[in-house]
């Protein structure tokens, strides 16, 4: 194996707190916001940069309008379905009511917006409906699963995050019978006008998971300007350095990392869940991971999506929260658990040995900590000529024999 630096475009926002503060300034919300209003700001379950910062610039502009906010999390069926697991999620974060200056309330308990044309209940967060006004933040990005000009941003947030383990059970229910770009385009449009939504605040993260940009929006422009944002972020996208690989090792998955675990955007699983359809890259035919993040806090969801994986990932699993976030999302398959060895070394010689005629030692393989993290990755040395031709990729290493411990276990990258 060799080591190889990728080079991606690398916008980036240098002073968070001011640009959130400035961005949300040009929306002339003192107009619409009064003296001791009370702002429910949403934190969502995925591992956003500078979250935390993010959140408490977000918080000190309303304080400065004299207005009253708090957060909710909105995270739909995640941290286990309940109020307490899913503050202790964004607390993971660093967004604790001692660092962001306001209450968290956290809640599962939804009202009732009113019924979308396709026939279920518009459900919304308690605590966000009874506030004077409604600030959504989140990330803008390809979802794992969808496709279309909305996937993972401020609307889906609106309807998976602030519509609680309720919401988001009918809402996927309701994306096997219609298309998903249906759904969100009759649900956000409700929370917006009956759930007092006053603004956006989108965050596009670069290759490096950085912040590369931040956006305010006013509620009304939300719609219209999020699939701009989205062509952003695809724009800004890390990826896999090489379109064939054998067996992509993958050190760890999480719920911070992906709402799947693993992104499978980057991984060219998000057509077919073990194999790559005729128009995606990376082309890839094993996976193989090797551990849960601490923040994920067991929930393994994505699993499922991957050939191969070790009995600790099994072991660290919380079966509970992962059958949760299954089920709720209708994505039964994600939960289930692979072929597990006891050791690296076992693990990765079955996925090797799975490859049809092509023998282990002429396998490209490619290792990476997780799938946000592809700025540096290790490859086999079959890679090692194509690399060298590339102005994008940088040689780090000569190749090297892996090395596993006592126990058959590699260290971390």
């Amino acid at each position: 194996m060799f080591r190889l630096r990728q080079t991606f475009q690398r916008p980036k926002v240098d002073n968070v707190d001011k640009e959130v503060r400035q961005q949300l300034a040009n929306l002339n919300l003192e107009n619409q916001v009064q003296p001791q209003d009370r702002v429910a700001i949403t934190v969502g379950s995925r591992g956003i940069t500078g979250i935390a910062e993010i959140i408490r610039a977000i918080v000190r502009f309303f304080q400065e309008l004299g207005a009253e906010p708090f957060l909710v999390p909105a995270m739909g069926s995640h941290g286990g379905a309940t109020a307490e697991g899913q503050q202790k999620v964004i607390e993971s974060y660093g967004v604790t009511e001692s660092y962001c200056g306001c209450p968290i309330c956290s809640s599962m308990e939804t009202v009732i917006l009113g019924r979308a044309s396709q026939g279920f209940d518009v459900h919304l967060d308690r605590q966000a409906a009874a506030a004077d006004h409604i600030v959504v933040c989140g990330r803008v990005k390809p979802h794992t699963n969808y496709f279309g000009p909305i996937q993972s941003g401020l609307m889906k947030m609106m309807l998976i995050g602030l519509g609680k383990h309720a919401g988001a059970s009918v809402y996927h229910r309701g994306i096997h019978d219609f298309d998903f770009q249906q759904i969100i385009h009759t649900v956000a449009p409700m929370v917006i006008e009956h759930g007092n939504v006053l603004a956006g605040v989108a965050v596009v993260e670069n290759a490096y998971d950085e912040t590369a940009h931040i956006e305010a929006l006013a509620a009304n422009d939300i719609i219209s300007r999020e699939p701009e944002l989205l062509k952003m972020a695809i724009n800004y996208m890390a990826q896999l350095p090489f379109d064939d690989i054998d067996v992509v090792m993958i050190d760890e998955i999480g719920k911070e990392v992906s709402g799947t675990g693993l992104d499978t955007n980057i991984v060219g699983r998000k057509s077919r869940e073990h194999g790559t359809s005729k128009d995606e890259r990376p082309r890839v035919k094993r996976i193989i991971v090797r551990d849960l993040t601490p923040k994920s806090h067991g929930n393994a969801i994505g699993i499922g999506l991957v050939e191969f994986t070790v009995d600790r990932v099994v072991q660290k699993m919380d079966i509970h929260a992962t059958r949760i976030n299954a089920v709720t999302a209708l994505h039964l398959t994600a939960a289930m658990v692979p072929i597990h060895y006891p050791s690296d070394a076992e693990v990765l010689e079955a996925g090797l040995g799975s490859l049809g005629m092509t023998l282990p030692s002429e396998a490209n393989l490619v290792r990476i900590r997780n799938t946000l993290k592809l700025a540096e990755v290790e490859c086999s040395a079959n890679f090692l000529e194509e690399a060298h031709q590339r102005e994008d990729l940088e040689v780090l290493s000569e190749p090297r024999p892996m090395t596993f411990d006592k126990d058959g276990n590699l260290s971390a990258i």
